[in-house]
């Protein structure tokens, strides 16, 4: 077309990222300044669940970010230059001006990926102080730390400054859509609460009729709840559910207290079955010795002195300098931690996949059935791990919650066995143990992790000053199985505390 310009692709196509900049561009080192460097792009680029950061004040590190989004593109960056005379000049037949010059074109290369921002840019907060005068103090040079200062610098009184991390949770407007009055049925009564300034609930329970009883209790249930009968008697349709109740009811009469970790291990059953299941068989503890487990109905261990060995130990692995490694040289993961608590800088995970009904009517499938080729009977299976606790072995998670009778190691039993036929008083704290029994088992336990971490990585204790990087990484055995990419459930993370996670499920 006339007035149209021809510009060649050329064959080694630059890869480039593109960067939206919200502002008027004068000095490009202070705009890459403001976006971390060319390392922080860099290292955002390298992370693609990593949103790319805009620090206004680039040297204020109470400054709060704008978040720029990223996109997939298929553009090019185009390079136009026109060359221009200083003087105009005529032509000098006809009088009139000359050309200015021409235009030259060049594909400079290929943008993938762009980043747009897109929200908001979330409040700010100053610090400094206002005199009586009207005049602004800064505070910066009197709570930033920016050399080794003596004792008196950390007693001087100043003015309390601990602005949050971040304001705005979403950098983008959302509709909030208010929760409706429940309408309760007739007859409904509230629940009693226990103290005048306990918040009442604010939805009504979870329909799986779990009976709870606290330790000082004077009774325990000795027949399930009614519609917990009902319920599973309506979901148990099929054999593979009547097989998975006749292995639960075995398990209940070799042992009469289970926590739930440990059914799990010995009984593959969907997650939202075992729901239902449970309170058919045994109620939940809430307070005592016997907390967080579920236990056979009829059975009171609070009478029962052989109960001692089903006792719950609330076992934490030990971390500081003492100890020989620190929280982040932690050679056992946690379930979640706060560091990756960044809502504004990260992508949302994505969601769990929603539980099918086909899965939940027909349990595991026939184990001959072609149809169920990928439904294996211990796909729900969780490892011995996450509720026995061996020597030269590791916990899954820094937080367990075991029962004594599953440390197996003679040196914690001969501690748990100290007053075996002289029981005489079962306390809320110790249970049918002599005092001070759990911290002689937390004490044990700490001691053989220290060893084993010691044997497998002796460089973390002998070498301090030695860069994580050269460490060998500790293996360990985690409780749960590794998940096929083609599987229809998903675990959620969930409660690292067990007793908090089922009391989420039933209440």
């Amino acid at each position: 077309m006339e007035g149209s310009g021809v510009v060649s692709l050329p064959q080694q196509k630059k890869p480039m990222v593109c960067v939206e900049y919200p502002g008027l561009v004068q000095d490009v080192d202070r705009m890459l300044r403001t976006l971390g460097g060319e390392e922080g792009v860099s290292r955002v680029y390298a992370d693609p669940a990593k949103r790319l950061e805009l620090y206004f004040r680039p040297k204020d590190p109470y400054c709060h970010p704008v978040c720029a989004n990223r996109f997939p593109t298929t553009t090019m960056i185009l390079r136009v230059k026109k060359k221009s005379r200083k003087k105009k000049l005529c032509d000098p037949k006809t009088g009139e001006p000359a050309p200015e010059g021409t235009i030259s074109m060049e594909i400079l290369g290929v943008v993938g990926t762009v980043y747009k921002f897109q929200g908001m840019s979330d409040f700010q907060y100053l610090g400094f102080i206002s005199g009586s005068d009207g005049s602004q103090t800064s505070l910066y040079d009197r709570v930033l730390l920016k050399k080794p200062e003596k004792e008196e610098y950390f007693h001087q009184d100043i003015p309390l400054y601990i602005p949050p991390p971040i304001f705005s949770r979403l950098d983008n407007p959302v509709d909030y859509y208010y929760r409706p009055n429940i309408n309760h049925r007739d007859g409904y009564q509230p629940p009693h609460l226990s103290s005048e300034n306990l918040i009442g609930l604010s939805r009504a329970r979870r329909p799986h009729n779990a009976i709870f009883v606290n330790f000082e209790d004077a009774e325990v249930p000795s027949e399930p709840h009614p519609a917990a009968v009902k319920n599973w008697k309506k979901l148990c349709t099929n054999s593979v559910d009547k097989k998975v109740e006749q292995e639960m009811r075995r398990l209940f009469n070799c042992r009469p207290i289970w926590s739930r970790n440990a059914i799990k291990a010995n009984v593959s059953i969907h997650p939202d079955k075992l729901k239902l299941l449970l309170p058919y068989f045994a109620y939940y503890m809430l307070t005592g010795p016997w907390r967080s487990l579920w236990v056979r109905f009829g059975y009171d261990p609070r009478k029962n002195p052989e109960a001692k060995i089903y006792q719950v130990l609330d076992f934490r692995i030990r971390c500081g300098v003492k100890y020989g490694y620190n929280p982040n040289e932690m050679p056992v993961k946690a379930k979640r931690s706060t560091y990756n608590y960044s809502l504004p800088i990260t992508l949302k995970k994505p969601v769990p996949q929603a539980v099918s009904m086909q899965d939940l009517t027909h349990g595991l499938g026939s184990m001959g059935s072609k149809d169920n080729k990928n439904l294996p009977s211990n796909k729900y299976r969780l490892k011995e791990s996450i509720y026995i606790f061996r020597e030269r072995n590791l916990p899954p998670y820094r937080q367990m919650f075991y029962q004594l009778c599953d440390l197996n190691v003679d040196s914690l039993q001969e501690i748990i066995k100290r007053n075996d036929g002289a029981e005489s008083e079962c306390s809320e704290r110790d249970g049918w143990c002599l005092p001070k029994t759990s911290d002689l088992l937390r004490d044990s336990m700490s001691l053989m992790i220290k060893q084993t971490i010691r044997s497998k990585r002796p460089a973390l204790f002998t070498s301090t000053s030695a860069p994580s990087d050269s460490k060998e990484p500790l293996t360990y055995e985690s409780g749960e199985e590794e998940e096929d990419e083609e599987e229809e459930f998903h675990p959620s993370e969930g409660s690292e505390n067990e007793m908090e996670t089922e009391l989420l499920d039933y209440v």
